[in-house]
C-alpha cells in the first residue's frame, strides 16, 4: 500500500519585498520634489500678494495726502455776522414782497390794473348818433355811472349791449337807466328898435324841444349810491 505525501507548503516560497530601500527612497524623493515645488509657489504667490499690498498702501498713502491738502484748502470758514445779517434782511423783504403779490393777486386792495382799459373799452364802442358827456369809474370797477345824449332813444339799448361786449365789462351789469329829453329854451323876445321904445305887447313863446335825449346809465340804484 503506497501513500503520497505533498510536501508543498506556500510558506516556503520566496516571498517578494514591496517596501524595499530603493523604492521608499524614490517615493520619499518625490514626495520632497512636491513639498519644494509647493513651498516655491506659495512664496511666489506671497511674495505677489504682498508687492500687490504694497502698491495698494502706495495708492492709499497718496490718497490720504489728496483728502488732507483738500481739507486744508476748503476748510470750512466761520460765519459771517454781517453776511448772515444781509441774508436774513434778504430773506425778510422776499417775504414782505410775497405777502404784497399775494394781496394784489387777490384783490382785496381793489383795482390794482387802473381805468386804461375801461377807456379803450368806452372809446371803441362809437354809436352814429350817440355820444357821451361823463364819465364815472369807482373803486375795482364795481360802480360805474354813464352819462351821454342820443339822436333816437333806440340808440341807448343797442349802445349797452356793444358795450357789455367788451371784455373788461363782462360780468357787471347796469341797475338803473333814465332817459329824458330836455327843453331847448325860451325863444328871446322880439327886441326894440334901438332908440325907439316898443309900444308892441310882448308875445311869449313856448319853449322848444331838443332835438336829443339824455341818459343817465348806472351799475347801482341811485339811492344805493346815495348811501
Amino acid at each position: 500500500m503506497s501513500q503520497q505525501i505533498n510536501l508543498f507548503n506556500p510558506i516556503f516560497l520566496k516571498q517578494r519585498k514591496i517596501f524595499a530601500a530603493l523604492p521608499m527612497v524614490e517615493a520619499l524623493g518625490v514626495i520632497v520634489a512636491g513639498a519644494l515645488l509647493l513651498t516655491w509657489y506659495a512664496g511666489q504667490r506671497v511674495a505677489a500678494q504682498e508687492q500687490e499690498a504694497e502698491a495698494g498702501k502706495t495708492v492709499l498713502a497718496k490718497r490720504e495726502q489728496s483728502l488732507v491738502r483738500a481739507k486744508a484748502q476748503f476748510a470750512p470758514r466761520a460765519q459771517s455776522p454781517a453776511l448772515a445779517a444781509e441774508l436774513n434782511a434778504a430773506q425778510a423783504e422776499l417775504k414782505s414782497l410775497q405777502d404784497v403779490a399775494a394781496v394784489l393777486q387777490g384783490g382785496t386792495l381793489g383795482n390794482t390794473a387802473g381805468y386804461a382799459e375801461y377807456f379803450r373799452a368806452f372809446s371803441r364802442q362809437n354809436v352814429n348818433g350817440l355820444w357821451l358827456t361823463g364819465l364815472t369809474i369807482t373803486g375795482a370797477g364795481n360802480d360805474i355811472g354813464v352819462q351821454g345824449r342820443a339822436m333816437q332813444p333806440t340808440l341807448i339799448p343797442h349802445y349797452i349791449a356793444r358795450l357789455t361786449a367788451e371784455k373788461v365789462m363782462r360780468g357787471k351789469t347796469f341797475a338803473a337807466l333814465d332817459i329824458a329829453r330836455p327843453e331847448a329854451g325860451a325863444a328871446p323876445q322880439v327886441a326894440a328898435a334901438a332908440g325907439v321904445a316898443s309900444t308892441a305887447p310882448v308875445v311869449a313863446v313856448a319853449p322848444a324841444v331838443s332835438p336829443f335825449v339824455e341818459f343817465n346809465l348806472q351799475s347801482t340804484m341811485m339811492q344805493e349810491a346815495a348811501k
